[in-house]
Protein backbone atom coordinates (compact mmCIF):
# COMPACT_ATOMS: atom_id res chain seq x y z
CA UNK A 1 0.00 0.00 0.00
CA UNK A 2 1.01 3.81 -0.93
CA UNK A 3 0.31 6.52 1.98
CA UNK A 4 -0.57 9.89 1.50
CA UNK A 5 -0.28 12.81 4.07
CA UNK A 6 -1.88 16.20 3.78
CA UNK A 7 0.34 18.91 5.49
CA UNK A 8 -0.48 22.06 3.66
CA UNK A 9 -3.07 23.67 1.60
CA UNK A 10 -5.46 21.55 3.21
CA UNK A 11 -8.34 23.28 4.06
CA UNK A 12 -6.73 26.29 2.64
CA UNK A 13 -4.89 28.43 -0.22
CA UNK A 14 -1.37 28.74 0.87
CA UNK A 15 1.30 26.38 2.56
CA UNK A 16 1.19 23.52 0.13
CA UNK A 17 2.43 20.62 0.75
CA UNK A 18 1.59 16.72 0.50
CA UNK A 19 3.37 13.95 1.29
CA UNK A 20 3.70 10.22 -0.39
CA UNK A 21 5.54 6.86 0.70
CA UNK A 22 6.55 4.51 -1.39
CA UNK A 23 8.34 1.69 0.83
CA UNK A 24 9.55 3.85 3.39
CA UNK A 25 10.42 6.72 1.29
CA UNK A 26 8.79 10.04 1.40
CA UNK A 27 8.13 12.48 -1.43
CA UNK A 28 6.88 15.75 -0.91
CA UNK A 29 4.94 17.26 -3.34
CA UNK A 30 5.59 20.92 -3.19
CA UNK A 31 6.74 22.81 -0.08
CA UNK A 32 5.23 26.41 -0.13
CA UNK A 33 5.03 29.22 2.41
CA UNK A 34 2.07 29.52 4.38
CA UNK A 35 0.32 33.73 4.16
CA UNK A 36 -1.99 35.77 6.42
CA UNK A 37 -2.58 36.25 9.96
CA UNK A 38 1.06 36.70 10.85
CA UNK A 39 1.63 35.08 14.28
CA UNK A 40 -0.43 32.37 12.77
CA UNK A 41 1.59 31.74 9.83
CA UNK A 42 4.57 31.81 11.52
CA UNK A 43 3.60 29.05 13.83
CA UNK A 44 2.61 27.28 10.86
CA UNK A 45 5.74 27.77 8.53
CA UNK A 46 8.20 26.53 11.56
CA UNK A 47 5.99 23.08 11.40
CA UNK A 48 7.13 20.11 9.39
CA UNK A 49 4.82 17.02 8.73
CA UNK A 50 7.92 15.07 9.79
CA UNK A 51 12.07 15.07 10.01
CA UNK A 52 13.02 16.92 6.52
CA UNK A 53 16.01 14.45 6.96
CA UNK A 54 13.63 11.77 6.28
CA UNK A 55 12.12 13.24 2.91
CA UNK A 56 13.69 11.24 0.28
CA UNK A 57 12.55 14.06 -2.82
CA UNK A 58 10.58 17.08 -3.45
CA UNK A 59 8.84 17.51 -6.84
CA UNK A 60 7.73 21.26 -7.18
CA UNK A 61 4.28 22.16 -9.36
CA UNK A 62 5.73 26.08 -9.84
CA UNK A 63 7.06 28.85 -8.53
CA UNK A 64 4.37 30.64 -6.70
CA UNK A 65 5.05 31.27 -3.24
CA UNK A 66 2.64 29.31 -1.58
CA UNK A 67 4.05 26.35 -3.52
CA UNK A 68 7.89 26.75 -2.87
CA UNK A 69 8.72 29.34 -0.61
CA UNK A 70 9.78 26.92 2.10
CA UNK A 71 12.10 25.33 0.29
CA UNK A 72 15.08 26.68 1.47
CA UNK A 73 13.89 26.11 5.12
CA UNK A 74 13.64 22.57 4.06
CA UNK A 75 16.98 22.39 2.85
CA UNK A 76 18.09 24.29 6.25
CA UNK A 77 16.83 22.13 8.97
CA UNK A 78 18.04 18.99 6.91
CA UNK A 79 16.84 17.62 3.84
CA UNK A 80 19.39 16.61 1.40
CA UNK A 81 17.59 15.50 -1.88
CA UNK A 82 16.47 16.40 -5.12
CA UNK A 83 14.08 18.99 -5.92
CA UNK A 84 12.54 18.40 -9.34
CA UNK A 85 10.72 20.44 -11.05
CA UNK A 86 10.45 22.20 -14.96
CA UNK A 87 13.37 24.93 -16.59
CA UNK A 88 11.47 28.04 -16.16
CA UNK A 89 10.29 27.16 -12.03
CA UNK A 90 13.84 26.89 -11.65
CA UNK A 91 14.70 29.60 -13.30
CA UNK A 92 12.17 31.34 -11.24
CA UNK A 93 12.95 30.12 -8.06
CA UNK A 94 16.39 31.83 -8.45
CA UNK A 95 15.09 35.04 -8.07
CA UNK A 96 11.98 34.38 -5.96
CA UNK A 97 13.36 32.48 -3.22
CA UNK A 98 16.53 34.73 -2.34
CA UNK A 99 14.08 37.76 -2.77
CA UNK A 100 11.77 35.90 0.15
CA UNK A 101 14.84 35.56 1.94
CA UNK A 102 15.75 39.13 1.68
CA UNK A 103 12.19 40.43 2.95
CA UNK A 104 11.78 37.87 6.01
CA UNK A 105 15.52 39.39 7.00
CA UNK A 106 14.70 43.01 6.62
CA UNK A 107 10.87 42.56 8.49
CA UNK A 108 13.18 40.34 11.08
CA UNK A 109 15.21 43.32 11.58
CA UNK A 110 12.45 45.50 12.19
CA UNK A 111 10.27 43.65 13.98
CA UNK A 112 13.58 42.47 16.29
CA UNK A 113 13.20 46.58 16.97
CA UNK A 114 10.04 46.66 18.81
CA UNK A 115 10.81 43.70 20.30
CA UNK A 116 14.14 45.01 21.75
CA UNK A 117 12.59 47.85 23.54
CA UNK A 118 9.93 45.75 25.28
CA UNK A 119 12.82 43.50 26.43
CA UNK A 120 11.53 40.84 24.48
CA UNK A 121 14.09 38.24 22.96
CA UNK A 122 15.21 38.99 19.17
CA UNK A 123 13.55 36.36 16.75
CA UNK A 124 15.21 34.61 13.85
CA UNK A 125 13.99 34.56 9.88
CA UNK A 126 12.75 31.45 8.51
CA UNK A 127 15.73 30.88 6.41
CA UNK A 128 18.45 33.23 4.95
CA UNK A 129 19.73 34.30 1.64
CA UNK A 130 22.21 31.90 1.79
CA UNK A 131 19.25 29.02 2.29
CA UNK A 132 17.55 29.89 -0.36
CA UNK A 133 20.80 29.59 -2.79
CA UNK A 134 21.40 25.89 -1.13
CA UNK A 135 17.42 25.03 -2.18
CA UNK A 136 18.30 26.22 -6.04
CA UNK A 137 21.69 24.12 -5.79
CA UNK A 138 19.35 20.95 -5.04
CA UNK A 139 16.71 21.94 -7.60
CA UNK A 140 16.76 19.88 -11.14
CA UNK A 141 15.27 20.82 -14.49
CA UNK A 142 13.13 17.97 -16.24
CA UNK A 143 11.22 19.02 -19.16
CA UNK A 144 7.34 18.61 -19.97
CA UNK A 145 6.60 15.52 -21.08
CA UNK A 146 9.42 13.44 -20.33
CA UNK A 147 9.75 10.73 -17.37
CA UNK A 148 12.22 10.72 -14.68
CA UNK A 149 12.89 9.43 -11.67
CA UNK A 150 12.10 10.28 -8.17
CA UNK A 151 13.26 8.14 -5.92
CA UNK A 152 14.04 3.61 -6.61
CA UNK A 153 10.43 2.21 -8.04
CA UNK A 154 9.08 5.92 -8.56
CA UNK A 155 8.88 7.69 -11.97
CA UNK A 156 6.84 11.04 -12.09
CA UNK A 157 6.40 13.30 -15.77
CA UNK A 158 5.64 17.09 -15.62
CA UNK A 159 2.18 17.97 -17.92
CA UNK A 160 1.47 21.50 -18.95
CA UNK A 161 -1.03 23.11 -15.43
CA UNK A 162 -1.18 26.26 -17.63
CA UNK A 163 -1.45 27.83 -14.67
CA UNK A 164 2.39 30.24 -14.70
CA UNK A 165 5.44 30.04 -16.75
CA UNK A 166 6.48 26.65 -16.33
CA UNK A 167 3.91 25.23 -14.10
CA UNK A 168 2.98 21.62 -14.20
CA UNK A 169 1.07 19.27 -12.97
CA UNK A 170 2.66 16.14 -11.82
CA UNK A 171 2.06 12.80 -12.74
CA UNK A 172 3.18 9.58 -10.99
CA UNK A 173 3.69 5.68 -11.75
CA UNK A 174 4.67 3.58 -8.61
CA UNK A 175 6.83 0.02 -8.65
CA UNK A 176 4.40 -2.58 -9.71
CA UNK A 177 1.95 -4.77 -6.27
CA UNK A 178 1.19 -7.80 -8.19
CA UNK A 179 -0.47 -7.17 -12.18
CA UNK A 180 -1.23 -3.58 -11.44
CA UNK A 181 1.21 0.00 -11.40
CA UNK A 182 -0.91 2.33 -9.29
CA UNK A 183 -0.39 6.18 -10.52
CA UNK A 184 -1.35 9.55 -8.99
CA UNK A 185 -1.88 12.68 -10.64
CA UNK A 186 -1.36 16.35 -8.73
CA UNK A 187 -2.65 18.93 -10.80
CA UNK A 188 -0.86 21.60 -9.12
CA UNK A 189 -2.61 24.63 -9.57
CA UNK A 190 -4.65 24.29 -12.60
CA UNK A 191 -4.87 27.11 -15.55
CA UNK A 192 -7.34 28.46 -17.78
CA UNK A 193 -7.40 28.30 -21.28
CA UNK A 194 -7.09 30.92 -23.25
CA UNK A 195 -4.68 32.64 -20.60
CA UNK A 196 -2.42 34.61 -22.37
CA UNK A 197 1.01 34.37 -23.00
CA UNK A 198 1.18 30.38 -21.79
CA UNK A 199 -0.09 27.75 -23.08
CA UNK A 200 -3.29 26.08 -21.88
CA UNK A 201 -3.22 23.12 -19.52
CA UNK A 202 -3.20 20.09 -21.02
CA UNK A 203 -6.09 17.13 -20.13
CA UNK A 204 -5.21 15.47 -16.99
CA UNK A 205 -4.10 11.60 -17.45
CA UNK A 206 -5.74 8.52 -16.82
CA UNK A 207 -5.11 8.21 -12.51
CA UNK A 208 -6.02 5.53 -9.81
CA UNK A 209 -5.94 8.56 -7.11
CA UNK A 210 -6.28 12.75 -8.32
CA UNK A 211 -5.48 15.33 -5.98
CA UNK A 212 -7.33 18.46 -7.39
CA UNK A 213 -6.79 21.91 -6.78
CA UNK A 214 -10.00 24.10 -5.79
CA UNK A 215 -9.59 27.68 -5.73
CA UNK A 216 -12.71 28.40 -7.28
CA UNK A 217 -14.52 25.41 -6.89
CA UNK A 218 -17.83 27.02 -6.30
CA UNK A 219 -17.50 29.92 -8.69
CA UNK A 220 -17.57 30.67 -12.72
CA UNK A 221 -15.45 33.65 -13.49
CA UNK A 222 -16.01 35.53 -16.47
CA UNK A 223 -14.28 35.12 -19.50
CA UNK A 224 -10.41 36.34 -20.31
CA UNK A 225 -11.85 38.41 -23.22
CA UNK A 226 -14.25 39.99 -21.08
CA UNK A 227 -11.71 40.81 -18.18
CA UNK A 228 -9.69 41.77 -20.73
CA UNK A 229 -12.28 44.80 -21.89
CA UNK A 230 -13.19 45.72 -18.35
CA UNK A 231 -9.25 46.53 -17.58
CA UNK A 232 -9.77 48.64 -20.57
CA UNK A 233 -12.86 50.24 -19.90
CA UNK A 234 -11.37 51.12 -16.96
CA UNK A 235 -8.20 52.23 -17.16
CA UNK A 236 -9.66 54.51 -20.35
CA UNK A 237 -11.97 56.24 -18.00
CA UNK A 238 -9.00 56.57 -15.22
CA UNK A 239 -6.59 58.07 -17.49
CA UNK A 240 -9.14 60.50 -19.24
CA UNK A 241 -9.45 62.32 -15.93
CA UNK A 242 -5.84 62.23 -15.12
CA UNK A 243 -5.72 59.89 -12.75
CA UNK A 244 -3.32 56.40 -11.95
CA UNK A 245 -4.51 53.46 -12.02
CA UNK A 246 -2.86 50.92 -9.34
CA UNK A 247 -2.59 47.24 -9.74
CA UNK A 248 -1.32 44.81 -7.20
CA UNK A 249 0.26 42.14 -8.53
CA UNK A 250 2.10 38.70 -7.98
CA UNK A 251 5.45 39.77 -9.66
CA UNK A 252 5.15 36.44 -11.40
CA UNK A 253 2.69 35.40 -13.96
CA UNK A 254 -0.17 38.05 -13.23
CA UNK A 255 2.05 41.50 -13.44
CA UNK A 256 3.41 40.07 -16.95
CA UNK A 257 -0.19 39.68 -18.17
CA UNK A 258 -1.11 43.07 -17.44
CA UNK A 259 1.53 44.21 -19.18
CA UNK A 260 0.39 42.07 -22.05
CA UNK A 261 -3.05 42.82 -22.46
CA UNK A 262 -2.13 46.98 -21.98
CA UNK A 263 0.75 46.85 -24.66
CA UNK A 264 -1.57 44.50 -27.20
CA UNK A 265 -4.30 47.45 -26.33
CA UNK A 266 -2.30 50.27 -27.39
CA UNK A 267 -0.52 48.68 -29.89
CA UNK A 268 -4.39 48.02 -31.97
CA UNK A 269 -5.18 51.51 -30.78
CA UNK A 270 -7.97 50.16 -28.34
CA UNK A 271 -5.98 52.34 -25.46
CA UNK A 272 -4.02 55.90 -26.05
CA UNK A 273 -0.58 55.69 -25.04
CA UNK A 274 0.51 55.95 -21.85
CA UNK A 275 3.08 55.36 -19.16
CA UNK A 276 3.28 51.75 -17.17
CA UNK A 277 5.30 51.78 -14.20
CA UNK A 278 6.47 48.42 -13.12
CA UNK A 279 7.80 49.10 -9.75
CA UNK A 280 8.94 46.21 -8.15
CA UNK A 281 13.03 44.28 -8.23
CA UNK A 282 11.32 41.14 -8.35
CA UNK A 283 9.10 41.49 -10.97
CA UNK A 284 11.34 43.17 -13.52
CA UNK A 285 13.70 39.85 -12.99
CA UNK A 286 10.96 37.57 -13.45
CA UNK A 287 10.11 39.39 -16.65
CA UNK A 288 13.86 38.53 -18.00
CA UNK A 289 12.96 35.48 -16.77
CA UNK A 290 9.97 35.07 -19.18
CA UNK A 291 11.95 36.35 -22.38
CA UNK A 292 14.38 33.84 -21.46
CA UNK A 293 11.41 30.80 -22.19
CA UNK A 294 9.50 31.47 -24.97
CA UNK A 295 9.38 27.88 -25.60
CA UNK A 296 6.33 28.14 -22.88
CA UNK A 297 4.12 30.97 -25.11
CA UNK A 298 1.40 30.33 -27.07
CA UNK A 299 0.41 30.85 -30.55
CA UNK A 300 -0.62 34.42 -30.06
CA UNK A 301 2.36 35.48 -27.70
CA UNK A 302 4.88 34.19 -30.22
CA UNK A 303 3.16 35.96 -33.22
CA UNK A 304 2.80 39.67 -31.05
CA UNK A 305 6.26 38.81 -30.40
CA UNK A 306 6.89 39.01 -34.10
CA UNK A 307 5.19 42.13 -34.71
CA UNK A 308 6.52 43.79 -31.66
CA UNK A 309 9.69 42.17 -31.06
CA UNK A 310 8.56 42.26 -27.30
CA UNK A 311 5.66 41.48 -25.71
CA UNK A 312 6.54 42.61 -22.42
CA UNK A 313 5.89 46.18 -23.29
CA UNK A 314 9.88 47.49 -23.87
CA UNK A 315 8.35 50.58 -25.05
CA UNK A 316 5.20 52.13 -23.32
CA UNK A 317 6.83 50.00 -19.89
CA UNK A 318 9.10 51.28 -17.00
CA UNK A 319 10.52 48.51 -15.04
CA UNK A 320 12.12 49.89 -11.98
CA UNK A 321 14.65 48.93 -9.96
CA UNK A 322 16.00 51.92 -7.65
CA UNK A 323 14.33 52.43 -4.59
CA UNK A 324 14.22 56.24 -5.19
CA UNK A 325 12.69 55.84 -8.97
CA UNK A 326 10.24 54.38 -7.23
CA UNK A 327 9.07 57.52 -4.36
CA UNK A 328 8.93 59.49 -7.00
CA UNK A 329 6.17 57.70 -8.49
CA UNK A 330 4.56 58.79 -5.33
CA UNK A 331 4.80 62.70 -6.03
CA UNK A 332 4.45 62.91 -9.93
CA UNK A 333 1.16 64.33 -11.06
CA UNK A 334 1.47 62.02 -14.37
CA UNK A 335 -1.10 59.77 -14.66
CA UNK A 336 -0.70 56.16 -15.84
CA UNK A 337 -0.84 53.00 -14.54
CA UNK A 338 1.15 51.63 -11.59
CA UNK A 339 1.96 47.50 -10.90
CA UNK A 340 3.41 46.31 -8.13
CA UNK A 341 3.90 43.46 -5.60
CA UNK A 342 2.70 42.09 -3.48
CA UNK A 343 -0.35 40.52 -5.10
CA UNK A 344 -2.42 40.19 -1.94
CA UNK A 345 -1.61 43.68 -0.92
CA UNK A 346 0.65 42.78 2.31
CA UNK A 347 4.11 43.45 1.49
CA UNK A 348 6.13 45.19 -0.45
CA UNK A 349 6.40 48.26 -2.51
CA UNK A 350 2.08 47.96 -3.24
CA UNK A 351 1.72 49.75 0.01
CA UNK A 352 3.05 52.60 -0.25
CA UNK A 353 1.68 53.09 -3.66
CA UNK A 354 -2.14 52.70 -2.33
CA UNK A 355 -1.12 54.92 0.78
CA UNK A 356 -0.24 57.69 -1.70
CA UNK A 357 -3.32 56.60 -4.08
CA UNK A 358 -6.17 55.30 -2.56
CA UNK A 359 -7.80 58.33 -1.08
CA UNK A 360 -8.18 60.23 -4.30
CA UNK A 361 -11.54 59.44 -6.02
CA UNK A 362 -9.98 60.47 -9.32
CA UNK A 363 -7.38 56.88 -9.31
CA UNK A 364 -8.75 53.31 -8.87
CA UNK A 365 -7.63 50.11 -7.34
CA UNK A 366 -7.93 47.33 -9.79
CA UNK A 367 -7.47 43.69 -7.73
CA UNK A 368 -6.75 41.46 -10.80
CA UNK A 369 -7.71 37.84 -8.78
CA UNK A 370 -8.05 36.14 -5.93
CA UNK A 371 -7.49 37.55 -2.50
CA UNK A 372 -6.59 35.10 0.40
CA UNK A 373 -8.73 35.33 3.77
CA UNK A 374 -6.98 38.37 6.31
CA UNK A 375 -4.84 39.91 4.00
CA UNK A 376 -5.09 43.78 3.06
CA UNK A 377 -5.86 43.01 -0.50
CA UNK A 378 -9.24 41.12 0.87
CA UNK A 379 -10.41 43.76 2.70
CA UNK A 380 -10.28 45.99 -0.06
CA UNK A 381 -12.13 44.03 -2.92
CA UNK A 382 -14.63 43.56 0.32
CA UNK A 383 -15.58 47.21 0.86
CA UNK A 384 -13.67 48.19 3.40
CA UNK A 385 -14.42 51.95 4.22
CA UNK A 386 -10.70 52.58 5.21
CA UNK A 387 -7.34 50.38 5.83
CA UNK A 388 -4.59 50.56 7.92
CA UNK A 389 -1.29 50.71 7.07
CA UNK A 390 2.34 51.99 8.47
CA UNK A 391 0.25 52.70 11.77
CA UNK A 392 -2.07 55.12 10.12
CA UNK A 393 -6.05 55.20 9.14
CA UNK A 394 -6.49 55.59 5.29
CA UNK A 395 -9.87 56.31 3.89
CA UNK A 396 -10.71 54.80 0.45
CA UNK A 397 -12.02 57.38 -1.87
CA UNK A 398 -10.68 55.29 -5.57
CA UNK A 399 -12.92 53.33 -7.61
CA UNK A 400 -12.00 49.23 -6.47
CA UNK A 401 -12.95 46.85 -8.92
CA UNK A 402 -12.00 43.28 -8.94
CA UNK A 403 -11.34 41.41 -12.11
CA UNK A 404 -11.49 37.47 -11.61
CA UNK A 405 -11.29 36.84 -14.92
CA UNK A 406 -7.22 37.68 -15.05
CA UNK A 407 -6.84 34.26 -12.37
CA UNK A 408 -4.31 32.19 -13.19
CA UNK A 409 -6.77 29.10 -11.66
CA UNK A 410 -9.11 27.37 -13.08
CA UNK A 411 -13.10 28.01 -12.36
CA UNK A 412 -15.90 25.10 -11.30
CA UNK A 413 -17.01 24.74 -15.00
CA UNK A 414 -12.86 24.33 -16.35
CA UNK A 415 -12.50 22.38 -13.26
CA UNK A 416 -15.75 20.04 -14.08
CA UNK A 417 -14.51 19.95 -17.76
CA UNK A 418 -11.10 18.71 -17.32
CA UNK A 419 -12.04 15.98 -14.92
CA UNK A 420 -15.43 14.16 -16.42
CA UNK A 421 -13.29 11.64 -18.25
CA UNK A 422 -12.33 10.20 -15.40
CA UNK A 423 -15.60 10.04 -13.96
CA UNK A 424 -16.33 5.95 -12.73
CA UNK A 425 -12.25 5.48 -13.78
CA UNK A 426 -10.52 7.52 -10.91
CA UNK A 427 -11.09 5.72 -7.72
CA UNK A 428 -10.30 8.48 -5.02
CA UNK A 429 -9.94 12.13 -5.50
CA UNK A 430 -8.95 14.34 -2.97
CA UNK A 431 -9.44 18.41 -2.80
CA UNK A 432 -6.64 20.73 -1.39
CA UNK A 433 -5.95 24.56 -2.27
CA UNK A 434 -9.56 25.60 -1.57
CA UNK A 435 -11.66 27.62 1.46
CA UNK A 436 -14.03 25.32 2.92
CA UNK A 437 -17.17 27.25 0.81
CA UNK A 438 -14.72 26.29 -2.62
CA UNK A 439 -13.85 22.46 -2.01
CA UNK A 440 -17.17 21.89 -0.30
CA UNK A 441 -19.78 22.53 -3.61
CA UNK A 442 -16.52 21.42 -5.87
CA UNK A 443 -16.94 18.18 -3.71
CA UNK A 444 -20.62 17.57 -4.47
CA UNK A 445 -19.87 18.58 -8.70
CA UNK A 446 -17.79 15.99 -8.90
CA UNK A 447 -19.93 13.40 -6.71
CA UNK A 448 -22.94 14.19 -9.74
CA UNK A 449 -20.24 13.37 -12.13
CA UNK A 450 -19.73 10.12 -10.85
CA UNK A 451 -16.89 9.96 -8.67
CA UNK A 452 -17.48 7.88 -6.00
CA UNK A 453 -14.66 8.79 -3.62
CA UNK A 454 -14.59 12.70 -3.20
CA UNK A 455 -12.49 14.01 -0.01
CA UNK A 456 -11.51 17.41 1.02
CA UNK A 457 -8.12 17.85 2.41
CA UNK A 458 -7.78 18.61 5.83
CA UNK A 459 -4.11 18.82 7.88
CA UNK A 460 -2.67 15.40 9.21
CA UNK A 461 -5.51 13.49 6.95
CA UNK A 462 -4.05 9.89 5.63
CA UNK A 463 -5.05 8.31 3.06
CA UNK A 464 -3.85 4.64 1.47
CA UNK A 465 -4.10 3.33 -2.22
Amino acid sequence: MHELLFHGAAGEVTGSMHMLRFDDQWIALDCGLYQGHRQESEDKNRKWPMDPKDISAVILSHAHTDHAGRLPMLVKDGFDGNIYCTAATRDLCAIMLPDSAHIQEEDVFYVNKRRKKKKLPPIEPLYSYEHALAAVERMTSVPYERWFPVVPGVLAKFNEAGHMLGSAGVRIEFGKRGDSTPTLYFTGDVGRPNKPIIRDPKAFPPSDVIICESTYGARVNEQIFDAKEKLRDIVRRVIARKGKVIIPAFSVGRTQTMVYFLHEQMVSGELPRFPIWVDSPLSVNATEVFRLHPECYDAEARSFHRVTGDILGSGCCTYIRDVELSKRLNTSKESGVIISASGMCEAGRIRHHLKNNITHERNAVVIPGFQAANTLGRRIVEGAKSIRMFHEDFPVEAEVHQIHGFSGHADQADLLRMMEPHAGKTSQVYLVHGEEEQSSVLRDKFREQGFKKVEIAQPGLKATF
